[in-house]
């Protein structure tokens, strides 16, 4: 386990090198004995730094919660990390490619609670319930850790390698379609290169959100009502540079597009 002098070393050099755009060397290889609940303690004091520095928690994102994405990444455990209100886009916005490092685009389902989430127990059944809507969306990775070599201690660190989200489509109700078979079909640059169906995660994407609701318990929180919670990707990370456009099609659940200037 790490001292306390050090986890806040670590979540203060992750801070310099989001708002540098840089990345920095493997954790791992540098504190060889970190472990995931060291991992969590950086990312909380991070998130600690931002809500000082006057930033909003709106939600939170699991991550790693397909086989396409642990085989992908190397990593066979979800995580989860933090959003705050100024990682939110709506769809067909102009994103500044370099606001980011290693970026990457995702395909999910955002549910959005009416009610809160509290762990050790929440089932798929109370995460239904307590789900306002469900809405498609695109997550833009961000990752200000080297990738090659990286472990999970890295990505948790990393704050999930959350860097944005893009939120568009329709909106519905989660009793309204059968969410293992929403599809997506991802291009860019009106090229497909990526499909999937939210079965993928962890055989049904609110599995994932009860997943989160249990971890956090464990670390002495809960989700609450008006979260935003990507529930995790059921496509392979897609790269993107600058000038490219990213569409999503989600067949009758509608489509979320952004560009990348």
């Amino acid at each position: 386990m790490l001292d306390r002098m050090t986890i806040e070393a670590i979540a203060d050099e992750l801070a310099d090198a989001e708002r540098a755009r840089t990345t920095v060397p493997l954790l791992t290889a540098r504190h060889p004995g970190m472990t995931v609940e060291d991992s969590y303690a950086v990312q909380r004091v991070w998130v600690e730094r931002g809500l000082a520095a006057g930033r909003r928690l709106v939600g939170r994102k699991i991550g790693l919660t397909s086989r396409v994405m642990q085989q992908a990444t190397g990593i066979t455990e979800p995580d989860y990390g933090a959003i705050f209100a100024d990682m939110v886009y709506q769809t067909g916005a102009v994103i500044e490619h370099d606001r980011f490092s290693n970026v990457r685009v995702e395909v999910e389902l955002a549910f959005v609670l009416d009610t809160p989430l509290e762990g050790p127990h929440v089932t798929l059944f109370d995460v239904l319930d307590a789900t306002s809507y469900v809405v498609p969306a695109l997550e833009i990775l961000s990752s200000r850790i080297e990738l090659e070599g990286r472990t999970i201690v890295d990505t948790i660190s990393d704050n999930a390698a959350m860097g944005a989200m893009v939120i568009g489509g329709r909106p519905v109700a989660p009793d309204a379609v059968d969410l293992r078979w929403v599809g997506a079909l991802l291009y860019r640059n009106e090229t497909i290169e990526e499909s999937g169906v939210a079965a993928a995660v962890l055989d049904h994407p609110a599995n994932g959100v009860a997943w989160l609701a249990n971890k956090l318990a464990a670390h002495g929180t809960r989700l609450e009502a008006g979260d935003t919670i990507l529930a995790g990707s059921f496509t392979r990370p897609m790269w993107v540079h600058p000038g490219d456009t990213v569409h999503a099609d989600y067949g009758t659940l509608g489509a979320v597009t952004c560009r990348f200037s």
